[in-house]
Protein backbone atom coordinates (compact mmCIF):
# COMPACT_ATOMS: atom_id res chain seq x y z
CA UNK A 1 0.00 0.00 0.00
CA UNK A 2 1.43 3.29 -0.98
CA UNK A 3 1.02 5.69 2.29
CA UNK A 4 3.13 8.51 1.15
CA UNK A 5 1.36 11.84 -0.05
CA UNK A 6 2.59 15.13 -0.80
CA UNK A 7 -0.65 17.10 0.38
CA UNK A 8 -1.20 15.40 3.95
CA UNK A 9 -4.71 17.72 4.86
CA UNK A 10 -7.61 15.70 2.78
CA UNK A 11 -9.64 19.26 3.11
CA UNK A 12 -6.93 21.29 1.39
CA UNK A 13 -6.43 18.20 -1.15
CA UNK A 14 -10.06 18.06 -2.21
CA UNK A 15 -10.60 22.09 -2.57
CA UNK A 16 -7.09 22.52 -4.51
CA UNK A 17 -8.18 19.35 -6.96
CA UNK A 18 -11.61 21.49 -7.36
CA UNK A 19 -10.21 24.75 -8.03
CA UNK A 20 -7.74 23.62 -10.60
CA UNK A 21 -10.30 22.86 -13.09
CA UNK A 22 -10.96 26.57 -13.12
CA UNK A 23 -7.64 26.76 -14.42
CA UNK A 24 -8.18 24.05 -17.18
CA UNK A 25 -11.74 24.47 -18.32
CA UNK A 26 -12.05 28.26 -18.40
CA UNK A 27 -16.20 27.28 -18.91
CA UNK A 28 -16.58 26.16 -15.39
CA UNK A 29 -16.89 27.97 -12.34
CA UNK A 30 -16.44 26.58 -8.64
CA UNK A 31 -18.36 27.13 -5.51
CA UNK A 32 -16.07 26.44 -2.35
CA UNK A 33 -18.12 26.63 0.34
CA UNK A 34 -20.30 24.08 -1.04
CA UNK A 35 -17.43 22.12 -3.55
CA UNK A 36 -19.64 22.86 -6.51
CA UNK A 37 -17.90 22.66 -9.98
CA UNK A 38 -20.57 24.10 -12.63
CA UNK A 39 -20.94 25.09 -16.12
CA UNK A 40 -20.89 28.89 -16.42
CA UNK A 41 -24.08 30.61 -17.75
CA UNK A 42 -24.42 30.31 -21.44
CA UNK A 43 -27.60 32.14 -23.49
CA UNK A 44 -28.81 27.75 -24.36
CA UNK A 45 -28.42 26.81 -21.60
CA UNK A 46 -31.95 26.98 -20.10
CA UNK A 47 -33.56 25.11 -23.48
CA UNK A 48 -31.97 22.12 -22.36
CA UNK A 49 -31.72 19.48 -19.78
CA UNK A 50 -29.31 19.69 -16.99
CA UNK A 51 -27.15 16.91 -15.62
CA UNK A 52 -26.31 17.19 -11.54
CA UNK A 53 -23.93 14.62 -10.34
CA UNK A 54 -21.34 14.08 -7.67
CA UNK A 55 -20.48 11.80 -4.69
CA UNK A 56 -17.35 11.64 -2.59
CA UNK A 57 -14.14 13.02 -3.57
CA UNK A 58 -10.77 10.24 -4.10
CA UNK A 59 -12.50 9.06 -7.69
CA UNK A 60 -10.93 12.27 -9.84
CA UNK A 61 -11.27 12.71 -12.72
CA UNK A 62 -14.83 11.54 -11.59
CA UNK A 63 -17.08 13.35 -10.72
CA UNK A 64 -16.17 17.13 -11.29
CA UNK A 65 -13.85 16.12 -14.12
CA UNK A 66 -16.86 15.84 -15.93
CA UNK A 67 -18.52 19.14 -15.88
CA UNK A 68 -18.31 20.68 -19.23
CA UNK A 69 -20.41 20.95 -22.60
CA UNK A 70 -21.57 17.70 -23.70
CA UNK A 71 -21.70 16.15 -20.49
CA UNK A 72 -22.52 17.91 -16.84
CA UNK A 73 -23.64 20.44 -15.78
CA UNK A 74 -22.45 20.47 -12.06
CA UNK A 75 -20.97 18.48 -9.78
CA UNK A 76 -20.92 18.16 -6.12
CA UNK A 77 -18.14 16.73 -4.17
CA UNK A 78 -17.87 15.70 -1.11
CA UNK A 79 -14.90 14.19 1.35
CA UNK A 80 -12.85 11.66 0.36
CA UNK A 81 -14.82 8.45 -0.09
CA UNK A 82 -17.95 10.16 1.38
CA UNK A 83 -21.22 11.77 0.30
CA UNK A 84 -21.97 15.34 -0.09
CA UNK A 85 -24.89 16.51 2.10
CA UNK A 86 -28.37 16.96 0.98
CA UNK A 87 -27.58 20.84 1.19
CA UNK A 88 -24.84 21.06 -1.14
CA UNK A 89 -26.63 19.28 -3.98
CA UNK A 90 -29.95 21.28 -3.26
CA UNK A 91 -27.77 24.22 -3.71
CA UNK A 92 -25.93 22.73 -7.03
CA UNK A 93 -29.89 22.23 -8.77
CA UNK A 94 -31.41 25.23 -7.20
CA UNK A 95 -28.80 27.71 -7.11
CA UNK A 96 -25.90 27.09 -9.96
CA UNK A 97 -27.58 25.92 -13.03
CA UNK A 98 -30.28 27.02 -15.43
CA UNK A 99 -33.79 24.82 -14.27
CA UNK A 100 -35.95 25.69 -17.00
CA UNK A 101 -35.38 22.49 -19.42
CA UNK A 102 -35.59 20.70 -16.42
CA UNK A 103 -32.82 18.40 -14.32
CA UNK A 104 -31.87 14.61 -14.01
CA UNK A 105 -29.66 14.29 -10.74
CA UNK A 106 -27.69 11.16 -11.35
CA UNK A 107 -25.26 9.50 -8.92
CA UNK A 108 -23.88 6.31 -8.39
CA UNK A 109 -25.66 3.41 -6.07
CA UNK A 110 -24.29 4.15 -2.55
CA UNK A 111 -26.66 4.39 0.33
CA UNK A 112 -25.51 8.10 1.14
CA UNK A 113 -25.24 9.35 -2.49
CA UNK A 114 -28.37 8.09 -2.89
CA UNK A 115 -29.84 9.19 0.24
CA UNK A 116 -28.33 12.77 -0.16
CA UNK A 117 -28.80 13.35 -4.32
CA UNK A 118 -32.15 12.01 -3.72
CA UNK A 119 -33.27 14.41 -0.56
CA UNK A 120 -31.84 16.96 -2.79
CA UNK A 121 -34.16 15.98 -5.90
CA UNK A 122 -37.34 15.80 -3.77
CA UNK A 123 -36.44 19.73 -2.74
CA UNK A 124 -35.87 20.45 -6.09
CA UNK A 125 -39.34 19.13 -7.39
CA UNK A 126 -41.16 20.27 -3.99
CA UNK A 127 -39.81 23.55 -5.18
CA UNK A 128 -41.52 23.38 -8.82
CA UNK A 129 -38.90 21.87 -10.35
CA UNK A 130 -39.03 19.12 -13.34
CA UNK A 131 -36.60 16.69 -11.22
CA UNK A 132 -35.40 13.38 -12.50
CA UNK A 133 -33.43 10.79 -10.07
CA UNK A 134 -31.38 8.50 -11.22
CA UNK A 135 -28.53 5.77 -8.95
CA UNK A 136 -26.63 3.90 -11.54
CA UNK A 137 -25.56 0.28 -10.85
CA UNK A 138 -23.51 -1.79 -13.09
CA UNK A 139 -21.11 -3.86 -10.11
CA UNK A 140 -21.12 -7.61 -10.85
CA UNK A 141 -18.68 -8.29 -7.92
CA UNK A 142 -21.66 -8.41 -5.90
CA UNK A 143 -24.57 -10.84 -6.83
CA UNK A 144 -28.28 -10.36 -6.46
CA UNK A 145 -28.44 -12.47 -3.27
CA UNK A 146 -26.01 -9.98 -1.32
CA UNK A 147 -26.70 -7.33 -3.26
CA UNK A 148 -30.48 -7.91 -2.17
CA UNK A 149 -32.90 -4.44 -2.00
CA UNK A 150 -29.55 -2.44 -2.37
CA UNK A 151 -28.96 -3.36 -5.76
CA UNK A 152 -25.91 -3.58 -8.01
CA UNK A 153 -23.02 -1.00 -7.18
CA UNK A 154 -22.33 2.54 -8.89
CA UNK A 155 -18.58 1.42 -11.05
CA UNK A 156 -16.53 2.08 -13.82
CA UNK A 157 -19.37 1.44 -16.30
CA UNK A 158 -21.82 4.62 -14.51
CA UNK A 159 -19.38 6.87 -16.62
CA UNK A 160 -20.53 5.44 -20.18
CA UNK A 161 -23.96 6.60 -18.69
CA UNK A 162 -23.45 9.92 -17.57
CA UNK A 163 -21.60 10.54 -20.94
CA UNK A 164 -24.63 9.49 -23.10
CA UNK A 165 -26.82 11.53 -20.58
CA UNK A 166 -24.59 14.29 -20.83
CA UNK A 167 -24.39 14.24 -24.88
CA UNK A 168 -27.76 13.72 -25.25
CA UNK A 169 -28.91 16.52 -23.19
CA UNK A 170 -26.45 19.00 -25.14
CA UNK A 171 -28.66 17.61 -28.51
CA UNK A 172 -31.84 19.27 -26.62
CA UNK A 173 -34.03 15.71 -25.72
CA UNK A 174 -36.29 16.18 -22.82
CA UNK A 175 -35.76 15.65 -19.55
CA UNK A 176 -38.23 12.04 -19.82
CA UNK A 177 -35.95 10.86 -22.54
CA UNK A 178 -32.66 11.59 -21.29
CA UNK A 179 -34.35 9.92 -17.52
CA UNK A 180 -35.22 6.94 -19.93
CA UNK A 181 -31.77 6.71 -21.60
CA UNK A 182 -29.77 6.80 -18.33
CA UNK A 183 -32.06 3.75 -17.39
CA UNK A 184 -32.12 2.10 -20.88
CA UNK A 185 -27.86 2.03 -20.59
CA UNK A 186 -27.61 1.10 -17.11
CA UNK A 187 -29.45 -1.82 -17.73
CA UNK A 188 -27.04 -3.40 -20.60
CA UNK A 189 -24.26 -2.25 -18.51
CA UNK A 190 -21.89 -5.10 -16.22
CA UNK A 191 -18.68 -4.15 -14.76
CA UNK A 192 -15.99 -5.51 -12.46
CA UNK A 193 -12.95 -4.65 -10.88
CA UNK A 194 -9.94 -6.09 -9.78
CA UNK A 195 -7.37 -4.47 -7.39
CA UNK A 196 -3.70 -5.66 -6.03
CA UNK A 197 -3.97 -3.30 -2.73
CA UNK A 198 -6.39 -1.02 -0.83
CA UNK A 199 -5.71 2.38 -1.27
CA UNK A 200 -3.76 4.64 1.59
CA UNK A 201 -6.75 8.24 2.35
CA UNK A 202 -4.47 10.96 2.77
CA UNK A 203 -4.87 12.21 6.48
CA UNK A 204 -5.80 9.08 7.52
CA UNK A 205 -3.80 6.60 10.19
CA UNK A 206 -1.14 3.66 8.36
CA UNK A 207 -3.03 0.49 8.41
CA UNK A 208 -2.29 -2.32 10.86
CA UNK A 209 0.27 -4.46 8.85
CA UNK A 210 -0.93 -7.70 9.98
CA UNK A 211 -4.99 -6.72 9.23
CA UNK A 212 -7.02 -7.78 6.66
CA UNK A 213 -6.69 -4.18 5.01
CA UNK A 214 -3.82 -5.11 2.91
CA UNK A 215 -3.69 -7.86 0.23
CA UNK A 216 -1.31 -10.34 0.60
CA UNK A 217 1.40 -9.68 -2.34
CA UNK A 218 0.31 -12.93 -4.16
CA UNK A 219 -3.36 -12.09 -4.26
CA UNK A 220 -5.73 -10.28 -6.46
CA UNK A 221 -8.92 -8.81 -5.01
CA UNK A 222 -11.59 -9.46 -7.36
CA UNK A 223 -14.99 -7.07 -7.29
CA UNK A 224 -13.38 -4.49 -5.01
CA UNK A 225 -15.36 -1.47 -4.82
CA UNK A 226 -14.29 1.90 -5.30
CA UNK A 227 -14.50 3.04 -1.84
CA UNK A 228 -11.56 0.41 -0.60
CA UNK A 229 -14.53 -1.76 0.01
CA UNK A 230 -13.62 -5.52 0.04
CA UNK A 231 -14.47 -7.31 -2.91
CA UNK A 232 -16.16 -10.97 -3.90
CA UNK A 233 -13.15 -12.99 -3.21
CA UNK A 234 -9.33 -13.33 -3.84
CA UNK A 235 -7.18 -15.04 -6.04
CA UNK A 236 -3.85 -16.19 -6.99
CA UNK A 237 -3.43 -15.74 -10.55
CA UNK A 238 -1.98 -14.23 -13.84
CA UNK A 239 -2.67 -11.69 -15.69
CA UNK A 240 -4.13 -13.93 -18.23
CA UNK A 241 -5.95 -16.09 -15.75
CA UNK A 242 -7.41 -12.92 -13.90
CA UNK A 243 -8.83 -11.68 -17.11
CA UNK A 244 -10.37 -14.92 -18.02
CA UNK A 245 -12.30 -15.29 -14.75
CA UNK A 246 -13.32 -11.90 -14.90
CA UNK A 247 -14.73 -12.17 -17.94
CA UNK A 248 -16.52 -15.20 -16.98
CA UNK A 249 -18.43 -12.97 -14.04
CA UNK A 250 -19.00 -10.43 -16.18
CA UNK A 251 -20.40 -12.77 -19.09
CA UNK A 252 -21.41 -16.10 -18.00
CA UNK A 253 -25.21 -16.64 -18.84
CA UNK A 254 -25.56 -19.46 -16.28
CA UNK A 255 -24.45 -17.83 -13.24
CA UNK A 256 -28.01 -16.71 -12.40
CA UNK A 257 -26.65 -13.99 -9.25
CA UNK A 258 -24.02 -12.42 -11.58
CA UNK A 259 -26.39 -13.08 -15.44
CA UNK A 260 -27.34 -9.08 -15.09
CA UNK A 261 -26.77 -9.29 -19.00
CA UNK A 262 -28.51 -11.48 -21.40
CA UNK A 263 -27.34 -11.12 -25.11
CA UNK A 264 -26.88 -13.10 -28.30
CA UNK A 265 -24.29 -13.47 -30.90
CA UNK A 266 -25.75 -10.68 -32.72
CA UNK A 267 -24.95 -7.78 -30.43
CA UNK A 268 -22.94 -4.90 -30.22
CA UNK A 269 -20.55 -3.99 -27.17
CA UNK A 270 -18.37 -0.95 -26.45
CA UNK A 271 -15.45 -1.70 -23.89
CA UNK A 272 -14.34 0.65 -21.18
CA UNK A 273 -11.41 -0.42 -19.32
CA UNK A 274 -10.78 1.80 -16.63
CA UNK A 275 -7.99 2.89 -14.33
CA UNK A 276 -8.47 2.70 -10.71
CA UNK A 277 -5.82 5.31 -10.44
CA UNK A 278 -2.20 3.38 -10.11
CA UNK A 279 -1.67 1.10 -12.74
CA UNK A 280 1.16 1.92 -14.99
CA UNK A 281 -0.57 2.81 -18.94
CA UNK A 282 2.02 0.10 -20.00
CA UNK A 283 0.38 -2.38 -17.50
CA UNK A 284 -3.60 -1.17 -18.24
CA UNK A 285 -2.83 -1.28 -21.78
CA UNK A 286 -1.71 -5.13 -21.68
CA UNK A 287 -5.25 -5.65 -20.13
CA UNK A 288 -6.88 -4.01 -22.69
CA UNK A 289 -5.38 -6.21 -25.01
CA UNK A 290 -5.93 -9.35 -23.50
CA UNK A 291 -9.56 -8.59 -22.39
CA UNK A 292 -10.28 -7.95 -26.42
CA UNK A 293 -8.38 -11.06 -27.38
CA UNK A 294 -10.36 -13.44 -24.95
CA UNK A 295 -13.40 -11.37 -25.88
CA UNK A 296 -13.06 -12.65 -29.30
CA UNK A 297 -11.23 -15.94 -28.56
CA UNK A 298 -13.98 -17.08 -26.13
CA UNK A 299 -17.49 -14.79 -26.80
CA UNK A 300 -17.02 -13.90 -30.22
CA UNK A 301 -17.70 -10.16 -29.18
CA UNK A 302 -15.40 -7.77 -31.17
CA UNK A 303 -15.77 -4.25 -30.00
CA UNK A 304 -17.55 -1.03 -31.72
CA UNK A 305 -15.73 1.11 -29.90
CA UNK A 306 -12.96 0.12 -27.43
CA UNK A 307 -12.26 3.24 -24.36
CA UNK A 308 -9.18 3.28 -21.93
CA UNK A 309 -8.31 5.72 -19.43
CA UNK A 310 -8.48 6.66 -16.06
CA UNK A 311 -12.16 7.72 -15.18
CA UNK A 312 -13.11 6.68 -12.04
CA UNK A 313 -10.73 5.95 -9.81
CA UNK A 314 -10.20 4.67 -5.70
CA UNK A 315 -7.98 7.46 -5.44
CA UNK A 316 -4.36 5.59 -6.51
CA UNK A 317 -5.52 2.41 -6.76
CA UNK A 318 -3.77 -0.70 -8.29
CA UNK A 319 -6.75 -1.86 -9.97
CA UNK A 320 -8.70 -1.85 -13.15
CA UNK A 321 -12.43 -2.23 -14.02
CA UNK A 322 -13.74 -3.59 -17.65
CA UNK A 323 -16.83 -2.77 -18.30
CA UNK A 324 -19.22 -3.75 -21.54
CA UNK A 325 -21.93 -1.88 -22.44
CA UNK A 326 -24.52 -3.66 -24.93
CA UNK A 327 -26.04 -1.24 -27.19
CA UNK A 328 -29.74 -0.62 -27.80
CA UNK A 329 -32.17 1.61 -29.93
CA UNK A 330 -32.62 4.23 -28.27
CA UNK A 331 -35.64 4.76 -30.11
CA UNK A 332 -34.52 8.13 -31.33
CA UNK A 333 -33.70 7.92 -34.68
CA UNK A 334 -30.29 8.73 -36.12
CA UNK A 335 -27.76 10.61 -34.80
CA UNK A 336 -29.25 9.94 -30.73
CA UNK A 337 -28.47 6.15 -30.69
CA UNK A 338 -25.64 5.14 -27.80
CA UNK A 339 -22.90 4.65 -30.06
CA UNK A 340 -23.34 8.62 -31.14
CA UNK A 341 -23.92 9.45 -27.60
CA UNK A 342 -20.39 8.13 -27.20
CA UNK A 343 -18.57 9.64 -29.97
CA UNK A 344 -20.40 12.89 -29.73
CA UNK A 345 -17.47 16.01 -28.62
CA UNK A 346 -17.42 16.90 -24.83
CA UNK A 347 -15.35 20.03 -23.64
CA UNK A 348 -15.00 17.56 -20.13
CA UNK A 349 -11.74 17.51 -19.39
CA UNK A 350 -11.87 14.11 -17.93
CA UNK A 351 -13.55 12.06 -21.27
CA UNK A 352 -10.36 11.17 -23.04
CA UNK A 353 -11.98 9.25 -25.61
CA UNK A 354 -10.58 10.87 -28.77
CA UNK A 355 -10.99 9.25 -31.53
CA UNK A 356 -13.69 9.99 -34.13
CA UNK A 357 -16.47 8.05 -35.74
CA UNK A 358 -15.22 8.42 -38.72
CA UNK A 359 -12.13 7.05 -37.82
CA UNK A 360 -13.83 4.05 -36.14
CA UNK A 361 -16.49 3.33 -39.00
CA UNK A 362 -13.73 3.28 -41.71
CA UNK A 363 -11.54 0.94 -39.58
CA UNK A 364 -9.74 -1.79 -42.17
CA UNK A 365 -7.15 -4.52 -42.26
CA UNK A 366 -4.94 -2.64 -44.36
CA UNK A 367 -1.23 -2.65 -43.86
CA UNK A 368 1.85 -1.94 -45.47
CA UNK A 369 2.99 -5.42 -45.13
CA UNK A 370 3.33 -6.06 -48.74
CA UNK A 371 5.15 -2.61 -49.10
CA UNK A 372 8.76 -3.36 -51.06
CA UNK A 373 11.15 -2.17 -48.40
CA UNK A 374 14.25 -0.29 -49.53
CA UNK A 375 17.11 -2.66 -48.68
CA UNK A 376 20.98 -0.73 -48.14
CA UNK A 377 22.58 -4.09 -48.82
CA UNK A 378 20.89 -4.78 -52.40
CA UNK A 379 23.20 -1.88 -53.48
CA UNK A 380 26.52 -3.45 -54.10
CA UNK A 381 29.82 -1.21 -54.02
CA UNK A 382 33.53 -1.41 -55.50
CA UNK A 383 35.07 -2.11 -52.70
CA UNK A 384 36.17 -5.00 -51.50
CA UNK A 385 37.23 -7.20 -48.32
CA UNK A 386 37.58 -11.37 -48.55
CA UNK A 387 34.46 -12.71 -46.46
CA UNK A 388 37.15 -15.24 -44.32
CA UNK A 389 38.65 -12.38 -43.43
CA UNK A 390 35.71 -10.28 -42.49
CA UNK A 391 34.37 -12.99 -40.40
CA UNK A 392 37.33 -13.91 -38.90
CA UNK A 393 38.20 -10.50 -37.53
CA UNK A 394 35.20 -9.74 -36.56
CA UNK A 395 34.43 -12.90 -34.78
CA UNK A 396 37.51 -12.56 -32.62
CA UNK A 397 36.47 -9.22 -31.40
CA UNK A 398 32.58 -10.45 -30.48
CA UNK A 399 34.07 -13.29 -28.53
CA UNK A 400 36.32 -10.48 -26.64
CA UNK A 401 33.22 -8.67 -25.87
CA UNK A 402 31.31 -12.08 -24.72
CA UNK A 403 34.07 -12.65 -22.47
CA UNK A 404 34.56 -9.39 -21.13
CA UNK A 405 30.50 -8.85 -20.30
CA UNK A 406 30.86 -9.95 -16.57
CA UNK A 407 33.43 -7.05 -15.79
CA UNK A 408 31.78 -4.65 -17.55
CA UNK A 409 28.47 -5.31 -15.90
CA UNK A 410 30.22 -5.33 -13.06
CA UNK A 411 31.47 -1.79 -13.80
CA UNK A 412 28.01 -0.36 -15.23
CA UNK A 413 26.42 -1.84 -11.85
CA UNK A 414 29.20 1.00 -9.85
CA UNK A 415 28.49 3.63 -12.21
CA UNK A 416 25.53 2.98 -14.17
CA UNK A 417 22.09 1.03 -14.42
CA UNK A 418 24.23 -2.25 -15.18
CA UNK A 419 22.75 -3.14 -18.63
CA UNK A 420 25.16 -1.98 -20.38
CA UNK A 421 27.69 -5.55 -20.42
CA UNK A 422 24.02 -7.31 -21.02
CA UNK A 423 23.42 -4.96 -23.92
CA UNK A 424 26.98 -5.42 -25.63
CA UNK A 425 26.88 -9.54 -25.08
CA UNK A 426 23.57 -8.96 -26.37
CA UNK A 427 24.50 -7.78 -29.37
CA UNK A 428 27.56 -9.63 -29.70
CA UNK A 429 25.93 -13.10 -30.03
CA UNK A 430 23.43 -12.14 -32.35
CA UNK A 431 26.00 -10.92 -35.02
CA UNK A 432 27.98 -13.80 -34.30
CA UNK A 433 24.94 -15.83 -34.85
CA UNK A 434 24.76 -14.79 -37.85
CA UNK A 435 27.99 -14.85 -39.14
CA UNK A 436 27.76 -18.63 -38.13
CA UNK A 437 24.84 -19.37 -39.93
CA UNK A 438 25.36 -21.89 -42.70
CA UNK A 439 21.95 -19.89 -45.19
CA UNK A 440 24.72 -16.51 -44.30
CA UNK A 441 25.97 -15.07 -47.51
CA UNK A 442 28.36 -12.79 -46.78
CA UNK A 443 30.19 -11.71 -49.73
CA UNK A 444 33.42 -10.03 -50.58
CA UNK A 445 31.36 -6.81 -50.85
CA UNK A 446 32.28 -4.97 -48.19
CA UNK A 447 29.34 -2.51 -48.02
CA UNK A 448 26.92 -5.14 -48.22
CA UNK A 449 28.33 -6.77 -46.15
CA UNK A 450 28.44 -4.35 -43.24
CA UNK A 451 24.53 -3.64 -44.19
CA UNK A 452 23.52 -7.38 -43.74
CA UNK A 453 25.03 -6.53 -39.78
CA UNK A 454 23.46 -3.69 -38.98
CA UNK A 455 19.95 -4.71 -38.91
CA UNK A 456 21.26 -7.45 -36.43
CA UNK A 457 22.81 -5.09 -34.13
CA UNK A 458 19.70 -2.40 -34.70
CA UNK A 459 17.29 -5.10 -33.16
CA UNK A 460 19.53 -6.88 -30.38
CA UNK A 461 20.71 -3.67 -28.92
CA UNK A 462 18.24 -1.13 -27.20
CA UNK A 463 19.18 1.73 -24.70
CA UNK A 464 21.76 4.84 -25.71
CA UNK A 465 24.66 2.18 -26.18
CA UNK A 466 22.64 0.28 -29.13
CA UNK A 467 21.29 3.80 -30.59
CA UNK A 468 25.03 4.89 -30.97
CA UNK A 469 26.25 1.65 -32.35
CA UNK A 470 23.67 1.94 -34.87
CA UNK A 471 24.30 5.22 -36.00
CA UNK A 472 27.89 4.57 -36.25
CA UNK A 473 27.73 1.62 -38.72
CA UNK A 474 24.98 3.19 -40.82
CA UNK A 475 27.57 6.21 -41.30
CA UNK A 476 30.24 3.47 -41.61
CA UNK A 477 28.39 1.53 -44.67
CA UNK A 478 27.97 5.19 -46.20
CA UNK A 479 31.51 6.29 -45.30
CA UNK A 480 32.82 3.21 -46.91
CA UNK A 481 30.74 3.52 -49.94
CA UNK A 482 32.14 7.10 -50.42
CA UNK A 483 35.77 5.18 -50.28
CA UNK A 484 35.06 3.18 -53.36
CA UNK A 485 36.59 3.66 -56.64
CA UNK A 486 33.97 4.51 -58.95
CA UNK A 487 35.35 2.61 -62.11
CA UNK A 488 36.96 -0.46 -60.93
CA UNK A 489 36.64 -2.75 -57.68
CA UNK A 490 39.38 -2.78 -54.78
CA UNK A 491 40.34 -4.09 -51.52
CA UNK A 492 40.00 -2.03 -48.42
CA UNK A 493 42.95 -0.62 -46.71
CA UNK A 494 43.81 1.10 -43.42
CA UNK A 495 43.38 4.08 -45.08
CA UNK A 496 39.96 3.37 -46.56
CA UNK A 497 39.29 2.25 -43.25
CA UNK A 498 40.58 5.54 -41.24
CA UNK A 499 38.14 7.85 -43.76
CA UNK A 500 35.01 5.84 -43.38
CA UNK A 501 35.20 5.92 -39.83
CA UNK A 502 36.16 9.39 -39.52
CA UNK A 503 32.64 10.08 -41.53
CA UNK A 504 31.39 8.14 -39.41
CA UNK A 505 32.72 10.28 -36.07
CA UNK A 506 31.55 13.50 -37.95
CA UNK A 507 27.95 11.86 -38.51
CA UNK A 508 27.76 10.73 -34.77
CA UNK A 509 28.36 14.31 -33.65
CA UNK A 510 25.21 15.45 -35.25
CA UNK A 511 23.25 13.68 -33.11
CA UNK A 512 25.17 13.23 -29.45
CA UNK A 513 27.10 16.32 -27.89
CA UNK A 514 29.66 13.55 -26.47
CA UNK A 515 33.26 14.72 -26.92
CA UNK A 516 36.53 13.16 -25.67
CA UNK A 517 36.79 13.86 -21.72
CA UNK A 518 33.08 13.34 -21.27
CA UNK A 519 33.88 9.82 -20.27
CA UNK A 520 31.70 7.84 -22.71
CA UNK A 521 32.66 5.16 -25.60
CA UNK A 522 33.71 8.34 -27.35
CA UNK A 523 36.86 8.04 -25.24
CA UNK A 524 37.69 5.17 -26.53
CA UNK A 525 36.68 5.28 -30.41
CA UNK A 526 37.62 9.13 -31.17
CA UNK A 527 41.65 7.53 -30.24
CA UNK A 528 41.11 4.50 -32.35
CA UNK A 529 40.19 6.51 -35.70
CA UNK A 530 42.81 9.21 -34.86
CA UNK A 531 45.81 6.69 -34.63
CA UNK A 532 44.42 4.61 -37.41
CA UNK A 533 44.46 7.93 -39.77
CA UNK A 534 48.20 8.84 -38.23
CA UNK A 535 50.10 5.48 -38.81
CA UNK A 536 47.66 3.22 -40.56
CA UNK A 537 48.38 0.75 -37.85
CA UNK A 538 45.65 -0.92 -36.32
CA UNK A 539 47.57 -2.04 -33.25
CA UNK A 540 48.54 0.90 -32.64
CA UNK A 541 44.97 2.69 -33.02
CA UNK A 542 43.54 -0.49 -30.54
CA UNK A 543 46.49 0.63 -28.35
CA UNK A 544 45.15 4.45 -28.06
CA UNK A 545 41.42 3.46 -27.46
CA UNK A 546 42.52 1.10 -24.77
CA UNK A 547 44.68 4.00 -23.03
CA UNK A 548 41.57 5.97 -23.70
CA UNK A 549 39.31 3.55 -21.79
CA UNK A 550 41.56 3.49 -18.56
CA UNK A 551 41.74 7.44 -19.02
CA UNK A 552 38.64 7.40 -18.12
CA UNK A 553 38.90 6.26 -13.98
CA UNK A 554 39.82 9.46 -14.12
CA UNK A 555 37.00 11.60 -14.99
CA UNK A 556 34.01 12.98 -14.15
CA UNK A 557 31.02 12.22 -16.44
CA UNK A 558 29.28 14.52 -18.18
CA UNK A 559 26.99 12.64 -19.96
CA UNK A 560 24.86 9.62 -19.35
CA UNK A 561 23.36 7.74 -15.60
CA UNK A 562 26.69 7.67 -14.30
CA UNK A 563 26.12 11.59 -14.06
CA UNK A 564 23.44 11.12 -11.77
CA UNK A 565 25.36 8.58 -9.85
CA UNK A 566 26.67 9.66 -6.25
CA UNK A 567 29.55 7.94 -4.28
CA UNK A 568 32.10 9.51 -6.98
CA UNK A 569 35.14 9.35 -4.14
CA UNK A 570 34.53 5.25 -4.06
CA UNK A 571 35.11 4.69 -7.43
CA UNK A 572 37.06 7.97 -9.30
CA UNK A 573 40.51 6.73 -10.51
CA UNK A 574 39.05 2.90 -10.04
CA UNK A 575 36.37 2.42 -12.33
CA UNK A 576 36.71 3.19 -16.59
CA UNK A 577 33.71 4.00 -18.31
CA UNK A 578 31.70 0.75 -19.02
CA UNK A 579 31.20 1.73 -22.48
CA UNK A 580 34.50 2.72 -23.59
CA UNK A 581 36.22 -0.51 -21.60
CA UNK A 582 34.07 -2.91 -23.54
CA UNK A 583 34.61 -0.67 -26.94
CA UNK A 584 38.07 -1.61 -26.75
CA UNK A 585 37.88 -4.86 -25.92
CA UNK A 586 36.27 -5.38 -29.08
CA UNK A 587 38.88 -3.05 -31.20
CA UNK A 588 41.67 -5.24 -29.26
CA UNK A 589 40.36 -8.70 -30.54
CA UNK A 590 39.55 -7.53 -34.00
CA UNK A 591 43.11 -6.25 -34.22
CA UNK A 592 45.00 -9.15 -32.51
CA UNK A 593 43.19 -11.22 -35.21
CA UNK A 594 44.16 -8.94 -38.44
Amino acid sequence: MQTKHFFSCPTQLVNSALTSLTYTNPSLAFDSTNKIVYRRPTPDAAKKVSIVSGGGSGHEPAFAGFVGKGLLTASVAGTIFASPSAEQIRRAVMERIETAGGVLVITMNYTGDVMNFGMAAEKAKAAGIKTEFFAVGDDVGVGRKKGGKVGRRGIGGGILVLKIVGALAESGASLDDVYRIAKLTTENIVTLGASLEHVHVPGRQLPDPNSDELVPHDEIEVGMGIHNEPGSHRIKATGEELVKGMLKQLLDQNDEDRAFLKYSGSDKFVLLINNLGGVSTLELSAVTAEVTQQLDRDYQIKPVRTIQGTFLTSLNGMGFSISLLRLQDTGLGEGRQLLDLLDAPSEAVGWTASVQTSTWENRSDATYNTKKPVVAEENPSNLKLDPAVLKKVLTAGLKRVIEAEPLVTKYDTIVGDGDCGVGLKRGAEAVLAFLNDSSTNITDDLVTSVNKIIPIVENSMDGTSGAIYAIFLNALAHGLREQAPPSHKATATAKEWSNALQYSLDALAKYTPAQVGDRTLIDAIVPFVTELAKSCDPNAASKAAEDGADATKHMKASLGRCVYVGGEEEWIGKIPDPGAFGLAQFLRGITDAV
